[in-house]
């Protein structure tokens, strides 16, 4: 018998079958976690090294190609990007989602400390940084109109205690 025989034949135990999967959905929908905001954990890791100073041809050479190189031969990246600018590297790591992010990050830690000595004497130790979502911005507001200055002290004085009376603002 195949089952459309079946629920032709037995229509009580058809009735049943579809008023339990009803049932089993409703409740399955009660006590499915919605949040408006849930915790992510991005599996990315920045790492931001200075060099006062030198110019983005400089640092790309001397500080992001060492860490680069250093940081590639880690496992499950999903890809890498990079910035090199007046005194400054920026190399972005992102990995794989199944890849835990503090054991990446402490992975990303492990490969730079061993290439710092192979970076120029005045750079400034390396920052390594996990991303997290959760201390990003919600909002950005753009004032214009007036100087600079009293811009910022308008922004100071009057937005800024409007906003932190909000409950859940801080």
């Amino acid at each position: 018998m195949n089952l459309s025989e079946i629920a032709i034949r037995r229509p009580v135990f058809t009735l049943m079958l579809m008023l339990a999967l009803v049932v089993f959905g409703v409740l399955g929908y009660q006590t499915l976690p919605v949040n408006l905001l849930p915790s992510l954990d991005v599996p990315i890791v920045t790492i931001i090294t200075i060099l006062p100073g030198a110019s983005p041809e400089v640092m790309e050479s001397d500080v992001t190609d060492v860490l680069e190189s250093a940081v590639n031969t880690i496992e499950g990246i999903k890809s890498l990007t990079s910035f090199s600018g007046q005194g400054v590297s920026q190399i972005t790591v992102t990995f794989t989602l199944d890849r835990e992010i503090n054991i990446a990050a402490q992975d990303v830690r492990d490969k730079v400390s061993g290439a710092v000595g192979q970076l120029p004497l005045d750079a400034e130790q390396p920052i390594v940084q996990k991303m997290d979502i959760n201390s990003q911005p919600m909002l950005w507001i753009a004032v214009s109109g007036l100087d600079n200055r009293t811009l910022s002290d308008y922004a100071d004085q009057v937005i800024k205690p409007k906003l932190q009376s909000v409950a859940g603002v801080g």
